[in-house]
């Protein structure tokens, strides 16, 4: 019997790359496969966007990671490339490299390439942490012209710290020094995230980037994907491996965390933070079982959790499934049981959790 299973369905994540489609009509479409495509698994999730125009990732090895799979799309390295050898490993597979300080602009000048790579050149808008200043921008982008290793059509772009968040206008104020910054050029340009594509459309602009929302999962603050007309693609599950019958008074878990207020039914579920389940998940924190709603009891352990079924202990079986998040659940409401973000739960997926690919 198989235990700890992330279902990942892939007519949802179709699904999901047709509503940023319908979102931004006007606008190629970079799909974010970095840390693993969001705990989904790199090249199989690579495989099934047939309809992205291109994939984008973090580090070189996984770009050459989807390139041994057999994806031939123009791969983005968001963060650029880390040392001057890289240089002729990003020409040989066609890679396509973010610009973001002067040693990748010296290293793109010096280097002996025998023809030239693209490059994306990211400005700091106020994200402040990669991106040149907006100072230098002239200075950066007549050089990468005048470079014979640089393709012609260099691209430009930047990033967004506070899309989630529709009060907040820093991101208007991005969008205006960035366009005021670049106007003239004819370059094209990429600003939205997929906070910047659900929530303002004056982004999208020639490329949009879409992470999270790929998912299933809302950027936007207070929101789950459903509200976005999005559908999640995994579906974390288990079985319940033991019935625990309890007296008040009964002090669960390690370190005695929640002590029973009167006698109640625990169910064992095989499952925990050795699964990447978040051990700091609150007392209550739901999981579905047969379609009905159980909170978690005690501290959550390497590979086990209680959950409190209650008078239900004639409803629930050993080796009854377990839905820890998924469509039946928002792994959103899971992060804020955790305080933590649903980026985070879904990244942290270990590799003794079995993925299943499910379509039609």
């Amino acid at each position: 019997m198989r235990l700890a299973t992330a279902e990942i369905d892939i007519d949802a994540l179709r699904h999901n790359l047709a509503i940023v489609k319908k979102m931004a009509p006007s606008a190629k479409v970079m799909a974010v496969l970095k840390a693993n495509a969001y705990g989904h698994g790199l090249v199989k999730i690579a495989q099934c966007l047939e309809g992205a125009d291109a994939f984008a990732v973090a580090r070189i090895d996984e770009a050459l990671a989807l390139r041994a799979g057999g994806l031939t799309k123009p791969i983005i390295l968001l963060e650029g490339f880390f040392a001057p050898s890289d240089l002729p490993i990003l020409l040989a597979n066609n890679f396509e490299t973010v610009v973001h300080d002067e040693n990748q602009l010296a290293a793109i000048e010096a280097c002996q390439l025998e023809a030239p790579i693209s490059v994306w050149l990211k400005i700091d808008t106020g994200m402040h942490r990669l991106g040149i200043e907006p100072h230098q921008f002239e200075q950066f982008y007549a050089r990468l012209k005048r470079s014979p290793n640089v393709k012609a059509d260099t691209k430009l772009m930047t990033h967004f710290p506070c899309a989630d968040d529709l009060n907040n206008d820093f991101t208007t104020q991005q969008i205006a020094a960035f366009t005021d910054l670049v106007k003239g050029q004819g370059e094209a340009l990429c600003l939205a995230n997929s906070a910047g594509i659900i929530g303002w459309p004056d982004a999208h602009f020639d490329w949009v980037r879409s992470g999270l929302m790929l998912y299933g999962v809302s950027p936007m603050l207070n929101c789950t994907g459903v509200d976005h007309a999005l559908k999640p693609v995994m579906r974390l599950k288990t079985r319940v491996i033991a019935i625990k019958h309890v007296v008040c008074g009964d002090r669960i878990g390690y370190g005695g965390r929640w002590t029973c207020e009167k006698d109640t039914t625990l169910a064992v579920v095989a499952m925990g933070y050795g699964d990447g389940y978040p051990r700091h998940a609150k007392e209550g924190t739901p999981v579905v079982i047969k379609g009905q709603r159980y909170g978690i009891v005690g501290s959550i352990s390497m590979d086990m959790i209680s959950v409190d079924i209650g008078c239900d202990s004639d409803k629930i079986r050993v080796g009854d499934e377990v839905e820890m998040w998924g469509p039946n659940l928002p792994v959103e409401e899971i992060a804020n049981c955790a305080d933590t973000i649903p980026y985070e739960l879904l990244c942290n997926i270990t590799p003794r959790v079995s993925y299943d690919y499910l379509t039609g």
